[in-house]
């Protein structure tokens, strides 16, 4: 089959018997149509779906052909528009061809005919998408920017990063908070087919379950109080492109099932909606927890993981990379610091490379932000690091007992040690015991505010909520 002939086409025309005879003739030849009475409709169906050739009556109800073809330009990557009319004038065609239109038709018109201008059309528009695509891949020097690394453990990743991402398969990354997921997400959808799409993101542990719907779903005018208008949701803004769910395993049950099906089906309802939206979205998902006890413990679904966990990645922590912590202080430094970064003296840098990083790469590039602020004569030595990492002399570091941690914007990265200790965290005692004491010293330095010792920690409140409840400490929070 011809490749234009496998065009998306959506036929606006009052006329019903028109109207049908259009799409059954169009779909003879191998075109994928559909059909609105009018323009109003063809703006939802537009909305629904992608669409590579408009055809459009000029004389409808509700919104002619002229207001569609000015609201269709109006559109971000618009499909290209053949007019039709029963009663043609210079004028109008002339008024069509400067707001945008590709071709003007004047009925009676053959279907040869417009099966030869369908196919013109198809193909500019086809030539356009790849002319943006191509370009944008020239101005990418390097998909990979932002990955800082010399580590085997992230060549690794890398590796893995560019052998999937070429194919539709949906991907998994995991890690600790702060290891660097989204990157690796950003670069698994540049070095796609789909790097000319969008990018969206959603933190599903950001909202409470209720928004949560409405913004990975969008809703419908009037779907509850203050919905006044419809609201496109990020799965549907990600169409043709790539969905980021971050998290993806704090997704309340309840909407774990609306995923899957939009996943398997590639269809959705928005919230209050009655009709279906399609969508073509690659899935990209991270999270910090073990699947395995998530999946165990029923609080995400077994059938949903294997969706999205068609091909795995997982970012060692920083700790099991310490080779990795020079070049990515020579690039925070150069991102910070501007055209005259700080140097770091050989004691400061084996203090940082002997610390554990708990918070891993943002803890990094906090600990160096702050380390900045405090330098004097272009110098940083161990007296402007935290005390935890200043104090740190053999690889023995603060709340390394493997807690699961959410993204956070912590002011200094700083991470507290155990209470009374004298700089290290002892080898004696579990590391449930160890990771108990250092959330107890941070509960105790913020007058037990759960926020405030969240962000101390490097974790998200959730997380630190989470731990408070397995250590039966709650009862002091504020």
């Amino acid at each position: 089959m011809n490749e234009q002939r496998d065009a998306r086409l959506l036929i606006a025309e009052d006329e019903a018997n028109l109207r049908l005879v259009l799409q059954k003739e169009l779909q003879r030849l191998g075109y994928r149509v559909q059909a609105a009475a009018d323009g109003e409709a063809a703006l939802r169906k537009l909305e629904e779906s992608n669409v590579d050739v408009l055809l459009c009556d000029i004389n409808m109800p509700r919104m002619d052909g002229m207001e569609l073809l000015r609201r269709v330009h109006e559109r971000p990557n618009p499909p290209e528009v053949i007019m039709l009319t029963g009663q043609g004038t210079i004028e109008t065609a002339v008024e069509a061809m400067k707001i945008g239109a590709y071709d003007y038709l004047t009925k009676p018109y053959s279907i040869n005919e417009l099966d030869v201008r369908v196919r013109q059309a198809a193909e500019k528009r086809n030539l356009r998408v790849d002319n943006q695509r191509l370009r944008a891949q020239l101005e990418r020097q390097s998909a990979l920017p932002e990955i800082v690394s010399q580590s085997q453990a992230m060549n690794e990743a890398i590796r893995l990063v560019e052998r999937v991402a070429p194919s539709e398969a949906s991907v998994l990354i995991t890690g600790e908070s702060g290891t660097g997921k989204e990157l690796i997400a950003q670069a698994i959808h540049r070095l796609s087919s789909r790097a000319n799409g969008s990018f969206i993101d959603l933190n599903c542990a950001a909202f409470q379950e209720s928004l949560l719907e409405s913004e990975l779903f969008g809703y419908e005018a009037g779907a509850f109080s203050g919905a006044k208008a419809r609201k496109l949701g990020l799965i549907e803004l990600a169409d043709g492109g790539t969905l980021f769910l971050d998290e993806v395993t704090e997704l309340p049950a309840s909407l774990q099932a609306k995923l899957l099906r939009a996943i398997e089906t590639r269809t959705f309802f928005r919230v209050g909606g009655v009709r279906k939206v399609e969508v073509n979205v690659r899935i990209v998902a991270a999270t910090n927890r073990n699947i395995d006890s998530v999946v165990g413990d029923g609080t995400f679904r077994a059938d949903l993981l294997y969706r999205i966990n068609s091909f795995q990645i997982h970012l060692a922590p920083l700790r099991e990379r310490p080779e990795d912590v020079e070049p990515l202080m020579h690039y925070i430094l150069k991102q910070l610091g501007g055209a005259n970064p700080p140097e770091v003296t050989a004691d400061a840098l084996g203090r940082m490379r002997a610390y554990a990083w708990p918070g891993n790469v943002r803890q990094l590039r906090n600990c160096l932000e702050r380390a900045i602020l405090l330098s004097n004569e272009g110098r940083i030595t161990s007296s402007e690091l935290p005390p935890e990492v200043a104090r740190s002399t053999n690889g023995a570091a603060p709340f390394t007992a493997g807690m699961s941690s959410a993204p956070v914007s912590s002011g200094d990265g700083s991470v507290p040690m155990s209470a009374g200790d004298g700089g290290s965290v002892p080898g004696s005692g579990s590391l449930r015991d160890v990771e108990k004491q250092q959330i107890i010293a941070a509960l105790e330095q913020t007058g037990w505010h759960r926020g405030k010792a969240a962000e101390m920690l490097g974790i998200s409140p959730s997380t630190l909520y989470r731990r408070l409840r397995d250590y039966n400490l709650e009862g002091r929070l504020r």
